[in-house]
């Protein structure tokens, strides 16, 4: 898949020389990673015995497609970074170890989330409805959001910074060191938005420390100004180029 992924996108934009186009061990072992995240968000321990815990089942189905999402948009980042800059040192390898770390920590929390979304905060314990969790308990699962989202965000600000500080080793060109800086605010962004929504439920009052998840409503905003500008800079800087990937 990653291969595939790689030709098209290939074909997408020219701003980029591919510079891995076999996936290494590496990469191998961070699929089988995630393959078996989105199996641990997908598969229930028990058989359901009723209609009720089947029902029940079927309604996860959109709390599964939020997570599935979300992981996809993780390994895709991680997949277009070694396709452009084929590292595989040791400080990329830790790098890319810490990020999987992370995902895997966050599987059951994400599913957690998205159930209580989906769910209104309730499900069904035979026949029993029961809340999820109470008023006291969201601040401490909204810091462990933003935590991670953060955490995320950070290990991809740090790889895309370390591509480039190799940018003369792996032979980056101009525009390509450009768009490396684009992305390097792209991460820096995502990250300081993890930090103000922990800073949100830090200072917020208690009744709205549970909202503090909507500040990433933000993100196609910032992504959206971002890349116009970026865009602009760009074709002041270089001409008229291919279109940086967004």
């Amino acid at each position: 898949m990653r291969k595939k992924i790689a030709a098209l996108s290939k074909r997408k934009a020219s701003v980029f020389k591919w510079r891995s186009h076999e996936p290494s061990r590496l990469e191998t072992f961070s699929d089988a990673v995630f393959a078996f995240a989105i199996t641990l968000i997908m598969v229930s321990l028990e058989v359901p015995r009723t209609f009720d815990e089947l029902f029940e089942v079927f309604k996860g189905f959109f709390s599964f497609a939020c997570c599935f999402a979300l992981l996809f948009i993780i390994w895709n980042n991680q997949n277009i970074y070694f396709r452009r800059y084929g590292l595989n040192d040791a400080y990329v390898t830790f790098l890319n170890a810490m990020l999987l770390f992370v995902v895997l920590m966050y599987v059951y929390p994400l599913k957690f989330l998205f159930m209580a979304i989906f769910s209104n905060g309730q499900y069904n314990n035979h026949g029993h409805l029961v809340r999820m969790l109470t008023e006291k308990q969201q601040p401490i699962l909204m810091y462990v959001y933003h935590s991670g989202y953060a955490a995320i965000y950070i290990l991809f600000l740090l790889m895309y910074a370390h591509a480039k500080k190799n940018a003369a080793r792996i032979d980056l060109s101009p525009v390509e060191i450009f768009e490396t800086d684009t992305f390097i605010l792209v991460n820096l962004f995502n990250a300081l938005l993890g930090v103000i929504g922990i800073l949100f439920v830090f200072l917020a009052p208690s009744e709205y420390k549970g909202s503090s998840g909507f500040i990433y409503m933000l993100v196609p905003l910032l992504y959206t100004i971002l890349f116009a500008i970026r865009g602009r800079a760009a074709r002041r800087k270089f001409g008229e180029i291919t279109e940086l990937i967004s």
